[in-house]
Parts: structure tokens; sequence; C-alpha cells
């Protein structure tokens, strides 16, 4: 693997661009059309082909640094799909640009692709598309040393012209990699923006408070609805301990869901407390019932809860039937030893769904996001015994389940295997890492953060923008969108982990999208991704 870093013929390389630095120093922005060399109605050079290595300003782009650092910009072997890429790097401090202007556009909508890596720690480095005729669209690169990621941005040309620009404001050593540029009609954009609410009720009854960025307490769903939030994702369980997020609860916080205009994801447990990889409890209520009274139980408990959600004028939006069901549900009847049963669990809550509302999207869960084999492995089992199914959802933690290249890779290939839309059923990441209760949080630890991606409001609000920007660049419109990991769930006495005693903690404080000063964190502006 060639990295900018470490690349033989450096000095040389670094002589012969300066020498064919192409622009003056002071060059306007407001200017670059006019000096561009290259106006044309499609993409020249996408894939930098056309220079070899060395050049400072590729065929068909310009290049530009206000500080006079063009030098910085440059064409190198080690390209994706090619023989080369366009690299920034430098050994001191450097701002540079590398752009193209098309001119002479057909106005419409169109989107820009492109394959990237970063070793991260710019202060910016992002593609622009600008002069379109409207507000400029910006999409950051992610932190990847390892391999290439896809990532797209949209944008409505109205001047019949439009720039496209590479960035990097950088300290000495930064490098970001691009390569195999398209631009082409069409855009991308995301339906799902949203994040789960779960927690909201039990807080609010205990005292929890929520505050603007600026500091003015209120409502926490118009807060989220403000920033973007366009969805809510809210669990439910048979007979909680605790009285929360059962099926009264759910369709009373339904109610203020669907007021702010948001849509509705309800996520089945089919256990009164948590589901997840490493547990899969049945209800006490279903407790010692057969594999076919087991499935009775799925079809009214889900047709139940959905009828009283519809009669109240909340349907449903969306449905998970289980919850990060790698290993099943309701076991053992439901685990994965024994698949045919598992389908006929599943495909009982599926009928259920549809009898109530047949639009009703139902989705499957894993807890997998990054696990292209463990994926696979487990929807051809679901495909082969029958599951019926809608879309696809995937839990991705960076921290736990793999690199950002494994979590696009793994995405693109459930999208187009099994022909599904896909989304994010969660992800989060830690704005800081001491704990505002007496319980460890889940993530305190400096190791235990993703390469690039700091433990702060910064850090973030990074990982979010970056995590939607993958999805989004699901091939062929299949990136559904992104639901955040629990956006309320803030440090409450009493609101703890454990629903049957009130004096456990909460280890996720640290992850919301509400501060320790209960006001809304710059993660929110994820919510605005396009």
């Amino acid at each position: 693997m060639f990295h900018p870093r470490r690349d033989s013929g450096r000095d040389s390389g670094r002589i012969l661009r300066t020498l064919l630095l192409p622009l003056a120093a002071g060059l306007a922005l407001t200017a670059l059309p006019a000096q561009s060399a290259s106006a044309a109605s499609t993409l020249t050079n996408g894939g930098f082909e056309s220079d070899g290595t060395g050049t400072a300003t590729p065929a068909g782009w310009s290049t530009y640094s206000a500080a006079g650092q063009n030098a910085a910009s440059f064409t190198e072997a080690g390209g994706r799909s090619g023989s080369y890429r366009l690299t920034h790097w430098s050994s001191s401090a450097y701002k540079v640009e590398t752009y193209q202007y098309l001119s002479g556009l057909t106005n419409g909508d169109y989107t820009l692709t492109a394959w990237v890596r970063s070793g991260g720690g710019q202060k910016s480095a992002y593609l622009a598309l600008k002069n379109c005729g409207g507000a400029e669209q910006r999409t950051d690169l992610p932190v990847s040393s390892s391999g290439w990621i896809r990532i797209v941005a949209s944008v409505a040309v109205t001047n019949n012209q439009c720039t496209i620009s590479v960035n990097s404001d950088a300290d000495a050593g930064n490098w970001i990699n691009v390569d195999d540029l398209t631009f082409t009609k069409g855009r991308t954009g995301l339906a799902v923006k949203g994040s789960d609410v779960s927690s909201l009720a039990k807080s609010e009854a205990l005292g929890g408070t929520y505050r603007t960025s600026s500091g003015t307490k209120g409502d926490p769903l118009a807060i989220l609805k403000s920033a973007g939030q366009n969805y809510a994702r809210v669990k439910v369980w048979v007979n909680p301990a605790d009285g929360y997020n059962n099926k009264a609860r759910v369709l009373s916080l339904a109610k203020r869901i669907k007021a702010q205009g948001m849509k509705l994801l309800v996520d089945f447990h089919y256990s009164d407390t948590w589901a997840d990889p490493g547990a899969q409890s049945k209800p006490t209520a279903w407790a010692g019932h057969s594999y076919s009274q087991l499935k009775t139980d799925v079809y009214n408990h889900t047709y139940d809860v959905l009828s009283a959600l519809k009669a109240q004028g909340t349907t449903a939006d969306m449905v998970q039937v289980g919850n990060e069901i790698n290993g099943g549900m309701l076991w053992d009847e439901g685990s994965t030893d024994n698949w045919p049963q598992l389908a006929g669990l599943l495909n009982s809550g599926y009928s259920a769904v549809k009898a109530v509302n047949s639009s009703t999207a139902v989705a499957l869960h894993l807890a997998k996001g990054g696990d292209l084999a463990g994926t696979r492995w487990w929807f051809d089992n679901a495909v082969a015994n029958g599951v019926k199914f809608d879309v696809i959802g995937l839990s991705y933690y960076g921290y736990w389940h793999g690199s950002l290249v494994d979590f696009q890779t793994t995405l693109d290939d459930a999208a187009s295997r099994y022909g599904k839309p896909v989304y994010v059923a969660e992800t989060a990441y830690p704005f800081r890492l001491d704990s505002e209760d007496t319980h460890e949080n889940i993530i305190d630890l400096s190791g235990e953060l993703v390469a690039g991606y700091p433990a702060s409001t910064a850090g973030q609000t990074a990982w979010m923008k970056d995590v939607a920007s993958i999805v989004e660049a699901v091939p062929n419109g299949r990136g559904l969108g992104v639901f955040y990991w629990e956006s309320t769930w803030t440090a409450v006495t009493g609101n703890g982990w454990d629903p049957a005693d009130p004096t456990s903690g909460n280890g996720w404080e640290n992850q919301a999208l509400f501060g320790y000063d209960d006001r809304a964190l710059p993660a929110m502006e994820w919510f605005r991704h396009r």
C-alpha cells in the first residue's frame, strides 16, 4: 500500500511540482472560473491518469493556495483503480485547493462521487461543490488510512456551471488521497435522519431537563426536530419491571413524536428487558410456551401495539421485528441454531405488521455493521428459510464493529446482495470520557476510541457526519439513513440501564446528544446532512 509519507522520490517530485506551479499566489477565489484552463460540461481526468507522478496541476484541474503552497497538491503513484491519485501533503503546515470548473451544464441536480483516504488531523479536509448557483455543498473526508472510502456530494446547478473542489487546511505531515471522481446527473440524500429516544419519558419523569445549545429549556423532541431530525426510534418491551417502554408508554411518546412532524420506528425487543447479541430472553408471560404458542405471542403482541398506535393516529412508519438478533430471538426456540423456527417467528411478526398497515416497512436488525461475512451468513440463511423483510438495519459502533472501510463494504454488499434499502439502526460516539454519574461508562478510555476521532464535541460531530456520508454513498440510492443511539439518555438518577434496579446507573451519558449541562451538542448538525 502506498502512503504519502513514505513514498519514494519525495524530494525530486517536490522540486518538479514547484517548477510547474501554474497560478499566481495571489489569485482570488472569486476569479477561479475565469482563470481555469479547462471549462467543459463533463469532468476531465477524474482518475488523475493523464499526467503521471509529480504533477502539481493535473490535466483539467487547477491548484490554488493563498500562501503559495501549490506544491502541497500533486499526483503520485498508488491510485485506487488506476496507476495514480491526487494527494495533498507537505512537510510544513499548508492550505491548498485543487479544483475544476465546469461550464455548459444543463441545469438540474448533480452528484459528485469520489474515493478518498485521509490520515486525519487536518483543520479541515473536504470536497466542495460551489459556484453552482446556490449554497456551497461540502462533504468532509472520513479518517481512513487503511483503505479507500467512497463519498458523495450533491448540488442543484441553476446557472449552467459548477466548480468541483478538493480542499485541505492542514498541519505538517497531514495527508489526503483522492481518486476516481465522477460528476453525474441525479442526487443522493438521506431519507432517515433519526435517533432513539426510548429513555426520554422516564428521564423527564425523574426530573431530567433538556436545553437548546444556547441554554433555553425546551421539549427535547422539538430541539431535535429543529436541528433537522425527521425520525424517532422507540423500543417496546412486553412487561418491563419499571413500567416504561411498554405499550402504554410507547403510545404516549408516539403522540409527541408525530406532533413534531417526525416519523416513527417501533423497535420490538420481544422481552421484558434488553434484547441484544448477548441476551434474547423471553418475556415472563411467555415462559414455558411452546414454539407454536410463541409464534402466536409474537403476532398478537406486535399486532396489539401497532393497531393501538394506528387507532390513535400515530401509525408506525417502520418496525424492527427483533433487536440486534445476531443469534436469533426468544431463545432457545428462536435461536439461529434452528433457522426454520426463527424464520417462523420472524414471519409471524412480519405478518402482524402488514395486517395493521401494509405500507409500514419491516426491518431486520443485526449488530454487525463491519462484519461482511457475518452479515452474509445471517441474511443468506434468512433468505434460504423464506424470511420476509423490507429493510436491513445494522448497528455500527466504530469502537466495536470494525473500520469505516469494513462498514462501507458490509453496507454496500448487503444492499446489493439482497436488493434492499439499508440503514444504521444504531451508532454513537463519546463527546467526553468521564462519567457524570457513579456508573462506569461503556467507553471511558482514550485507547478505546476510533483513531482520528477524539472524545470531544468535534470528534462526535465528525464521526456522525462521516458515518452519514458513507450511508448516503450506498449505490443505487439504497442508503436509507441513520439512527443515533441514544440521544436523550442523559445521567438522571433512577434512569439507569436496569429496569428492575432504580439504583443502576447509565454508562452512555457521555455519548448522548445533550451534554452534561443539558444543552444540545454540536453533533446534532449531522441531522442537516443533505
